[in-house]
């Protein structure tokens, strides 16, 4: 029998009964974010389980947008430090993040502080799971201490980087977009052109889902990371729109059992604006 998860070193995802069951050691953020302009703090205001904080992608999550870092660059150590800190997530604190998006927005904290070695998951459902009652209004965040820790070289991977890796069948790059905005036949308003990076592997997010919107279990993950080749890559590296919903692929590889994979934060925000940077439209190859 599997044993009980242990706040302090929870797993990649876990159940709302868990995370009511531990509601006094854990600390609950709302990090809810939508691509069409609606706002994440005004949906967390109209309800929220007790004592949740939120968390914005855009400020909390993200530095500066920049030509070549995409829209949503990984923040300075330092300032994402101070952002937790305020939040409440000191050193060490047991995070359980959740949105109303299948867990596409929240991925990006979670990912974030697990890669950084602090206590996070993922709450299975998000807040639709929620088995307790809400709250409306603001939140009120309690200030821990938060160290600034730099975000790990070998998990982080920059334009240079992911373009020295196309071409070569021991590099997987996953995308982790809508397929439409994969293949470029719908691409998003937000995104620069067409397509996708050559070589990738279309692996949106969605796809990491059972029907009712939880989170599949660990061998149907193996079964769809092994398909697009991850059994037998060196490194695998994971894109999106601008490195959040990619997140959400990191989490599942990880709750597969695959250890070490990448983010481009820059993602297609960065890559697709570049118009000296190849793209890729169609289907892809497949798994090399």
């Amino acid at each position: 029998m599997a044993s009980e998860p242990n706040p302090s070193d929870p797993p990649v995802v876990v159940s709302p009964q868990w995370a009511a069951a531990h509601r006094d050691e854990v600390l609950l953020a709302d990090v809810r974010w939508y691509l069409d302009g609606r706002s994440g703090r005004a949906a967390f205001r109209e309800g929220h389980p007790p004592g949740a904080v939120f968390v914005d992608v855009d400020t909390d999550l993200a530095g500066p947008a920049t030509g070549t870092g995409g829209r949503h660059p990984l923040p300075d150590p330092r300032d994402f430090a101070e952002s937790m800190a305020a939040l409440g997530i000191g050193d060490g604190t047991p995070v359980v993040a959740y949105d109303d998006s299948g867990g596409s927005t929240a991925a990006r904290l979670v990912w974030m502080l697990r890669v950084l070695g602090s206590p996070a998951a993922l709450l299975d459902g998000g807040i639709g799971a929620w088995p307790g009652p809400l709250e409306t209004g603001e939140d009120r965040p309690v200030h821990r201490r938060r160290t600034p820790a730099a975000w790990p070289a070998d998990r982080v991977a920059d334009t240079v980087g992911v373009s020295a890796d196309t071409g070569d069948p021991r590099r997987l790059l996953l995308d982790a977009r809508a397929r439409e905005r994969y293949t470029g036949a719908e691409p998003a308003p937000v995104d620069p052109r067409p397509g996708h990076i050559p070589g990738a592997q279309s692996a949106a997010w969605p796809g990491n889902l059972t029907e009712d919107g939880r989170m599949a279990p660990p061998e149907r993950l193996r079964e769809r990371f092994r398909a697009l080749g991850a059994d037998s890559a060196e490194t695998i590296t994971a894109y999106c729109g601008s490195g959040v919903t990619a997140c959400h692929d990191l989490l599942a590889l990880e709750h597969a059992g695959y250890t070490g994979a990448r983010l481009y934060p820059g993602s297609w925000s960065a890559w697709g604006a570049d118009s000296g940077l190849p793209a890729e439209t169609g289907e892809g190859e497949g798994p090399a």
